[in-house]
C-alpha cells in the first residue's frame, strides 16, 4: 500500500485557542488538498509550548506573578473530548485524513502534554499523555501513565506517537515496537541538530516510518507581557527541524529549519516488511529468554469512587 503523508511545521498562536485552531484547520485543509492521508503536528501545538517561561519558581518559592502565568497557560489548554477536539475531528474529516495533533490537555487542575488521534471520518480515536516531562516542563505538566500508550490499527498502518524526549526512553520505544507500530509519530520541541540522529536511529531500530514535527517560533509570536528575556522580535526561539524517514533511516523529506512549511512524502508500507528481513526489535532479534519488558497499562486514577449496594 502506498499513500502520501504530511508533517506540518508551524508555530501555534500562543495562549490563543481560537487562533491556533483556525490556523490548524487551514493547514489540515492544505495537507488534504495535496492528497495526504496522514498529517502530523508538533508537540503542544494547541495552544503553546511555553518556551523560556520560568513561572517565577525557585526552590521553596512561588510568586503571584508566576501563578498568573500558569493561570493563563491553563486557560489556553483544552479538555478531551471537547468542542475543540470536535473541530479538529471535523477538519480531519473534511480533509479525509488521519490527524495526529499535539495539545496541552487540562484535566481537573493539572495540565498534560498530550497527543490526540483522529480518523479520516473525524472520530477521536484516542490520546497519548507524555509519560515524562523533561526538565522544567515538570513545573507545569503532569505525568502520563501506561493507560495511554496506544497504537491504532488503521487502513494506512499501525499508528502511534512518542513525544519529544520520551524517544530517549529505550523501554518506551520497545513498548511501541511490541505493538507493531509502523507509522511512528514523534511530535517534539527539540530543534537541535542532534535530534536528526535520534530520529534516524528510531527508524532503523524500529524498522518503521518516522514522522517528526516541531514548531517554528519567533519572539514576536508571544504576547508582549509574556515573561522572558526579550532581545529581538525576530529572534527565533524554536527553529523546527521536522523530518520524515523510511524504515531504513533514509530521509524522505526535510529536515526543514527556520520557516513554516508542510513536508510531504510517499509512504510504501511494504518497505517495513522488507526492512525486517534482518532486524525486528520486538521479534526475531528480541531474545526474550534473556530480556523481558513488562508494561503496566492500568489507569492510575488518584481518586476512585464506589457506591454501596442499596
Amino acid at each position: 500500500m502506498t499513500f502520501k503523508a504530511a508533517v506540518i511545521q508551524a508555530g501555534a498562536v500562543p495562549f490563543d485557542i481560537e487562533a491556533s485552531l483556525s490556523k490548524a484547520e487551514a493547514l489540515i485543509a492544505q495537507a488534504g488538498a495535496q492528497g495526504c492521508h496522514l498529517a502530523v503536528f508538533p508537540e503542544a501545538y494547541i495552544s503553546a509550548y511555553p518556551k523560556e517561561q520560568t513561572y517565577d519558581i525557585s526552590v521553596g518559592v512561588r510568586t503571584q506573578a508566576g501563578r498568573e502565568e500558569f493561570r493563563r497557560y491553563a486557560d489556553s489548554a483544552i479538555e478531551i473530548p471537547s468542542a475543540e477536539t470536535d473541530r479538529l475531528g471535523q477538519a480531519a474529516a473534511a480533509a479525509g485524513l488521519h490527524l495526529v495533533m499535539g495539545v496541552i490537555e487540562r484535566d481537573v487542575g493539572t495540565l498534560y502534554c498530550t497527543v490526540v488521534f483522529f480518523g479520516p471520518d473525524g472520530q477521536l480515536l484516542g490520546k497519548h499523555r507524555k509519560l515524562m516531562p523533561t526538565g522544567a516542563e515538570r513545573l507545569v505538566w503532569g505525568f502520563g501513565d501506561g493507560s495511554t500508550l496506544p497504537t491504532f490499527d488503521t487502513e494506512i498502518g499501525k499508528l502511534g506517537a512518542v513525544i519529544c524526549w520520551e524517544n530517549y526512553m529505550p523501554m518506551m520505544r520497545m513498548a511501541m515496537y511490541g505493538q507493531g507500530i509502523n507509522l511512528y509519530c514523534a511530535p517534539t520541541a527539540d530543534d537541535r541538530d542532534s535530534w536528526q540522529a535520534t530520529m534516524k536511529h528510531i527508524a532503523l531500530e524500529g524498522r518503521t516510518f518516522v514522522f517528526s514535527s516541531c514548531q517554528v517560533l519567533w519572539e514576536k509570536d508571544f504576547p508582549e507581557d509574556y515573561a522572558f528575556n526579550r532581545t529581538d522580535p525576530e529572534r527565533i526561539m524554536m527553529r523546527g527541524g521536522s523530518v520524515i524517514l523510511d524504515p531504513l533511516g533514509n530521509v524522505l523529506a526535510g529536515p526543514l529549519f527556520d520557516e513554516e512549511g508542510i513536508l510531504v512524502a510517499e509512504i510504501d508500507l511494504d518497505a517495513v516488511t522488507r526492512a525486517k528481513l534482518d532486524f525486528d526489535a520486538a521479534g526475531h532479534y528480541a531474545r526474550p529468554d534473556v530480556f523481558e519488558l513488562r508494561v503496566n497499562t492500568t489507569a492510575r486514577a488518584p481518586v476512585t469512587y464506589s457506591k454501596a449496594d442499596g
